[in-house]
């Protein structure tokens, strides 16, 4: 890794980069959090990518608690909360008002993406996750969606292993980013 003073082009604008000091990164360089996910990694990224908006990713839960002093930083940025807000989630249907479609607008629908921001319980988050646990994280997901019927089903596209053909197939149709 570079030295803290180059870390950044002077176009970085990102929130590491605002919130990174060099005491910061003294305290924390050599240091893993509980689940071994080290310093370094959550802020490789944003390094690597100086035109992210973000620029720190948590390996796991305990690195929000064990590198605090800067995730606190740019969450609090970013998200115009401090770290003692609590994120309330109302996972119910009830008051969800459905959207009515003409059959003109629906032909217009040709596909729906879901994005997934977090991980399941037991693993890491993404820059923490190991090649194994990935593949374990997988084969549950492939097993759950095996399960969808009717408008849900679907076709599961593993990234290692695809075709070239296939990759630009979905590339084009807007399935799967470059």
């Amino acid at each position: 890794m570079k030295d803290f003073e180059t870390f950044f082009t002077s176009s970085t604008k990102s929130q590491l980069s605002k919130c990174l000091t060099k005491e910061i990164w003294e305290e924390y360089k050599d240091m893993s959090c509980s689940e071994g996910v080290t310093f370094k990694t959550c802020i490789y990224s944003g390094i690597k990518n100086q035109d992210s908006g973000i620029g720190i990713y948590a390996g796991s839960q305990d690195s929000y608690t064990t590198f605090n002093k800067l995730f606190d930083q740019c969450v609090t940025n970013y998200h115009k909360h401090g770290p003692e807000d609590m994120h309330v989630s109302e996972m119910v249907s009830e008051g969800i008002e459905r959207a009515e479609f003409t059959e003109e607008e629906s032909a217009m629908i040709n596909s729906t993406r879901i994005r997934v921001g977090r991980n399941l319980a037991g693993y890491p988050l993404g820059p923490g996750v190991t090649k194994e646990q990935r593949d374990e994280i997988m084969a549950k997901v492939v097993a759950a969606c095996e399960t969808f019927e009717g408008d849900l089903a679907g076709t599961f596209y593993p990234l290692e292993g695809m075709s070239e053909e296939v990759s630009k197939k979905l590339i084009d149709d807007h399935f799967l980013f470059k």
